[in-house]
């Protein structure tokens, strides 16, 4: 009797293992397969907007230094003097450049009336020559000869004449266009000249009734960029008030530090509402990429050695190398070797394999 329940109980038991083992394969053979969603690549593009730091710049800004040696006589602004093109700034005095200017004068002065006395004999020659046997062509060489080389020392002269006016000129000095002084490192009896002062400039002119907005665009960005395309900025001095511009030029090129591509803003400023110096903060526009397609983010697979999206090519999974273009919240654009029509999963994950069976 004990042998044989000891036998019921092992065929109890086997039939319990058995049925567990049942319940488990159709455990697992009931488990749900993944779900891929995909969509059909269509060209799009993303218009979008993006902020990027600017700083306002005057529209002409100029650093005073003297061209000659001389002393301040005079100094007619102050920082903040509003000034007209053509105001007298300042004046200095260098007696020596005074006293070249006259000595240049005197010079020239000699020199012309040698040429105008050799010019008359000359002339004197020429009429008598007109009798034969007169004067001899020698005579008449030289004196033309004598003419042109009085001549040509006159010119010189009054070359260097000028020259030393110009010099004098220097001593004066005048704004070159309209705008306001905005810093003044010298006094009357100061000593100034090329180089002096720890080359520090006498003074400094700001046109500040028109500014350049300078603002910095990443190289993706920037070919979307084009002149005249209408940008909204803050001022960060003036919160709570949205300004408008348009791109009135840029720079045509990439700097090697930052990839990107330098543009300006021409802001009106009648009122002194802005100040150079003042940060903003811009918002442009992008036109988007004409070549790209755009997929949702959620499609694109990111490691740390690419980025990828999984194309279901007939019926098997295949990894597209891409690179991202414009973005918003939920979608980016893509650059590949894509096509339109093809289907590309959009819930793509690095779990899914190169050729993978997708079904």
């Amino acid at each position: 009797m004990k042998r044989i329940f000891q036998i019921s109980l092992m065929i109890v038991a086997t039939t319990m293992l058995f049925s567990c083992g049942q319940s488990e394969n159709k455990t697992k053979k009931a488990a749900p397969t993944q779900v891929y969603n995909t969509t059909i690549l269509e060209p799009k593009q993303i218009s979008s907007s993006i902020q990027l730091p600017g700083v306002m710049q005057p529209f002409q800004f100029v650093k005073i230094f003297p061209k000659v040696n001389g002393f301040v006589k005079v100094v007619n602004v102050d920082r903040g003097s509003v000034v007209r093109t053509g105001a007298l700034l300042m004046r200095l005095e260098a007696p020596e450049v005074e006293q070249h200017v006259a000595a240049a004068k005197l010079k020239y002065t000699e020199s012309y009336a040698k040429y105008m006395v050799s010019k008359d004999h000359y002339q004197r020659l020429l009429e008598t020559s007109k009798t034969p046997g007169t004067v001899s062509s020698y005579d008449l060489s030289a004196a033309q000869s004598k003419m042109e080389g009085d001549s040509a020392t006159a010119k010189g002269e009054w070359a260097n004449y000028k020259a030393q006016q110009e010099m004098q000129n220097y001593l004066t000095v005048t704004a070159p266009f309209n705008g306001v002084i905005t810093e003044r490192n010298v006094h009357p009896g100061a000593l100034v000249g090329p180089g002096s002062a720890e080359n520090k400039p006498m003074l400094v002119l700001q046109q500040q009734d028109k500014l350049r907005l300078v603002v910095d665009v990443p190289e993706q960005y920037s070919a979307q960029i084009k002149e005249k395309d209408e940008v909204q900025f803050k001022v960060n001095a003036i919160p709570g008030k949205t300004f408008t511009g348009r791109v009135s030029r840029s720079s045509g090129n990439l700097s090697d530090n930052f990839r990107s591509e330098t543009m300006e803003i021409d802001v009106a400023n009648p009122n002194n509402v802005f100040k150079p110096g003042m940060f903003a903060e811009v918002v442009l526009k992008p036109t988007g990429n004409v070549s790209a397609y755009v997929v949702p983010r959620a499609a694109v697979v990111t490691t740390t050695e690419k980025k990828y999206v999984v194309v279901v090519d007939n019926g098997t999974a295949k990894w597209i190398d891409i690179s991202e273009g414009n973005q918003t919240n939920d979608s980016t654009e893509i650059f590949g070797n894509l096509h339109t029509g093809d289907k590309i999963i959009t819930n793509a994950s690095y779990q899914i394999k190169q050729g993978e069976v997708i079904k």
